[in-house]
């Protein structure tokens, strides 16, 4: 039987690139993105499934798993890949970005988990993987917000492993370093400067 797997902000960088290997490899993959329109020219290419997904909306998170699934019938593997960072002193950092910013690191990778497990208990096991960083183990200045958002994921992942292996179901967490993507544009939002410290006068 063919497996599936669904990825998370599968628009670009590792997103993209695990997409088209599980695709190389002869997988079901469902490569969710916020805009799947803007990424047509090379998904169709690669014929991938490509249901709509913002991870920060339950309702969004729902659809693209019951697509998934309506479609291939299972879901074997979930890269919660999905993210972004803040750049800037944490001093200007504003709720709403910072409310995004969990929202969507972590929030939304837990509300993945939740909606899949059912799915992956049933079938007796399924593997989810998380993908944490290199931030998740040492920090960077400027980028405090982001660093708490992935040493959450690391505590997430360690202890989630215990509730889930009686049921088959295997955790892997990812911890990537500096890669050539376009994380560091299109994933990186800068903060306002504060009196503590401006953005500029750290690089």
């Amino acid at each position: 039987m063919v497996k599936t797997v669904l990825i998370t902000g599968a628009s670009s960088g590792f997103g993209q690139d695990a997409a088209l290997l599980f695709k190389s490899k002869g997988w079901n993959v469902a490569a969710t993105m916020r805009t799947p329109e803007k990424s047509e020219s090379w998904t169709r290419a690669a014929d991938l499934f490509t249901p709509k997904l913002d991870v920060t909306n339950p309702a969004s998170r729902k659809a693209a798993i019951d697509q998934t699934i309506e479609k291939f019938g299972r879901i074997d593997v979930l890269v919660n890949n999905a993210g972004f960072a803040l750049l800037g002193p944490l001093e200007g950092v504003s709720a709403e970005n910072l409310k995004k910013q969990f929202d969507t690191n972590v929030l939304g990778v837990i509300g993945m988990i939740q909606m899949v497990l059912p799915f992956m208990r049933e079938a007796g096991g399924g593997i989810i993987v998380n993908v944490s960083s290199m931030g998740g183990l040492l920090t960077f200045p400027l980028l405090s917000a982001y660093h708490a958002t992935k040493f959450a994921i690391e505590g997430l992942t360690e202890t989630l492993q215990y509730e889930i292996a009686q049921h088959g179901i295997r955790l892997k967490l990812v911890e990537p370093g500096g890669a050539k993507t376009s994380f560091s544009s299109s994933s990186m939002i800068k903060n306002a400067p504060s009196r503590l410290s401006r953005v500029d006068d750290w690089f």
